[in-house]
């Protein structure tokens, strides 16, 4: 049955529905943004499509981050903001999925056609006539920009807009003019797939690429694959996991990439983050002679608390559009169709060089370790516990600051996905995501739901579809700028895990600047678990955690395991306690400087220079969570 039967359509519809109807085919079942006097006309067609649903957030910038949560889970999401104020607060959010690849819908109800033609003064603009302005900033952060003006490109621009955020994999901006949106369209439009078929990829271009790989991967005595963060935008796993299952080379993953390989699987070797990888990622990296890093993001970067780069001279990295070795691009070459042809052309009998090294392979063991219950609690030992409570199939969002540190020390069950934003770092952002992510799981289990009903009625042994649950990781710090977005998902009824992690400010920074008692690092103290019936709630669950055995009682619940309402937990942790990653980067640079020092001090130990007084104090401190200032790790 076509789509216009399947609804009763008629034969008339008007372009806004066209559009919701468009993305309902989609999948995408819900949208997120504020109404605005340039967006209502466009929100009252979106209630009268069944099976989609408006979100009514907050603000625009936890809309755009919902949005983006929502996309990294089903593919695409969709934003719709008001024309100037709504789009411009927005801004920030797209910007994240714009660094970060991931594809979102920007739709932008704007003043109608002649209005902007007349350069009318207007409310929601600066006053100057200029009604393509925002247009013209957004197109910077949009892999794809239209505002409809042509009569005959109307229905066009629309697909080409979805087909672009999905394929793409970074946002679209689409512009509605109000006097086009109840514009008259015809329905059997919608009969017609979208057409998501990829150009493809030179034939020449290609084969020179998968020689250069597949010469490199058999000479090679050293290898190691990188998995970052295109892979799963991409939806290129399965190709990945065949690759490194094949070749048995070690896998590691980036922050960005967490939950993408299989932790369980005997390749996977650990996180790589750059100079605050653990010892044993470090092992697997020391002297390779080829890294093929897969779903490139950027091939190096640096932030205040480490530095990300590959060492080796042999260092391939795999795009999602374009692949780089050593000074040599290879432009317009699609990753999900390079690596096919890649495992295609593959011959592992060639792979005469490397052998698997026992201490490589994965299967990283994470101790259950037993405190004293009374022990006030560490985020060492926080983040060690909770690789024992994760499932299979948890959605585990992290925030910019210390859990973004913390969760690459746990280990990933079977199926499980990582949400962080590890290289546009918003502070703030996870809470939106959370909200994001979970109007996703609602509707997949809505699907999945109809789909064992099927199934159990045909094939009584069919097994139950892998069970979800959405855990939130954020400091106090990033739950205070976005906290209004707790209000949506308490009117929804959704059921994440919200983790605060109270360490009474922002102690990643805090720690990072020798300044440690600085009052810009603290922050109001809120009574963080009254929020829930401040904003509503009804049925809800609220801990607040100070010790280890309010931890081990809250976690060996088997009723907390179950996502059945809104759990909120309160985590109290010191304002200097940092997860071991940040500890080790501090203790790096601490020998690096006693080298520097040593190497220009000259050697008289009979003087007593101030450069070998301070380089004594420099390395003999050791920084305890207690202290009020921590020499800086800088760069």
């Amino acid at each position: 049955m076509d789509y216009t039967r399947m609804y009763s359509l008629p034969n008339d519809i008007t372009l806004a529905d066209y559009l919701f109807h468009r993305l309902n085919q989609f999948k995408i079942h819900t949208v997120f943004g504020l109404p605005g006097e340039f967006n209502m006309p466009l929100i009252d067609k979106l209630l009268t499509i069944p099976d989609l649903k408006w979100a009514g957030n907050a603000n625009e910038l936890n809309a755009a981050y919902a949005a983006d949560g929502y996309a990294r889970i089903k593919g695409i999401g969709c934003l719709l903001t008001t024309f100037g104020v709504g789009e411009l607060s927005s801004i920030n959010g797209i910007a994240g999925s714009y660094a970060e690849h991931v594809g979102v819908l920007h739709i932008i109800g704007m003043p109608p056609s002649s209005i902007q033609t007349s350069q009318l003064l207007l409310h929601h603009t600066l006053g100057n006539g200029d009604y393509t302005v925002f247009h013209r900033i957004a197109s910077e952060l949009a892999c794809y920009s239209t505002v409809l003006n042509d009569t005959d490109y109307l229905t066009k621009e629309i697909d080409l807009s979805i087909v672009k955020a999905w394929t793409l994999q970074r946002p679209v901006y689409l512009g509605i003019p109000m006097n086009f949106i109840s514009y008259p369209i015809k329905s059997n439009l919608l009969n017609k797939d979208l057409d998501f078929t990829l150009e493809s990829n030179n034939e020449i271009s290609q084969d020179d690429v998968i020689e250069l790989i597949l010469k490199n991967i058999y000479r090679c005595k050293k290898p190691v694959i990188v998995v970052d963060a295109c892979v799963t935008r991409h939806n290129i796993e399965k190709e990945t996991e065949e690759l490194f299952r094949r070749t048995k080379f070690p896998v590691l993953v980036t922050p960005m990439a967490k939950g993408s390989v299989d932790e369980s699987l005997p390749e996977f070797a650990g996180v790589f983050c750059g100079s605050i990888s653990s010892p044993q990622v470090r092992e697997v990296l020391d002297s390779v002679d080829l890294l093929l890093v897969i779903g490139c993001t950027l091939p190096e970067f640096t932030t205040s608390s480490f530095h990300f780069s590959y060492k080796s001279k042999h260092c391939i990295f795999i795009f999602s559009d374009y692949i780089k070795y050593r000074n040599t691009t290879f432009a317009d070459l699609n990753i999900k169709q390079l690596i096919k042809k890649l495992l295609l052309a593959l011959d592992v009998s060639k792979i005469k060089n490397f052998q698997l090294q026992e201490n490589n392979n994965g299967n990283i063991y994470i101790p259950n370790i037993k405190l004293n219950p009374t022990l006030l609690l560490r985020q060492e030992w926080v983040w060690n516990q909770l690789s024992h409570w994760f499932q299979d199939g948890d959605i585990i969002i992290t925030e910019t600051g210390t859990t973004a540190f913390g969760i690459n020390q746990t280990k990933f069950p079977h199926n499980a996905r990582g949400i962080s934003q590890s290289l546009w770092g918003s502070t703030g952002y996870s809470l939106g995501a959370c909200l994001g992510a979970s109007f996703a799981l609602s509707e997949i289990r809505k699907e999945q739901q109809v789909i064992n009903n099927i199934t159990q009625n045909v094939f009584p042994l069919f097994k139950d579809p892998p069970k979800h649950r959405v855990i939130l990781f954020i400091g106090d710090g990033a739950f205070q700028l976005t906290v209004q977005e707790l209000s949506t998902i308490i009117r929804w009824g959704l059921t994440p895990y919200i983790f605060i992690m109270n360490n009474h400010g922002y102690s990643g920074d805090r720690f990072l600047h020798h300044r440690s008692d600085a009052g810009y690092y603290d922050i109001p103290q809120w009574d963080y678990l009254g929020l829930l019936e401040v904003f509503g709630a009804k049925i809800y669950e609220s801990k607040k955690i100070i010790t280890v055995g309010d931890f081990e009682k809250m976690v060996n619940n088997p009723n907390f395991a179950i996502d059945s309402v809104l759990r909120m937990i309160e985590i109290v942790l010191p304002p200097m306690d940092v997860p071991q990653a940040l500890m080790d980067k501090w203790r790096l640079e601490q020998e690096e400087e006693k080298k520097k020092v040593d190497h220009n001090q000259p050697m008289d130990w009979d003087s007593t220079t101030p450069g070998s007084t301070i380089s004594t104090q420099t390395v003999n401190s050791t920084p305890s969570s207690d202290e009020q200032e921590t020499p800086s790790p800088t760069p």
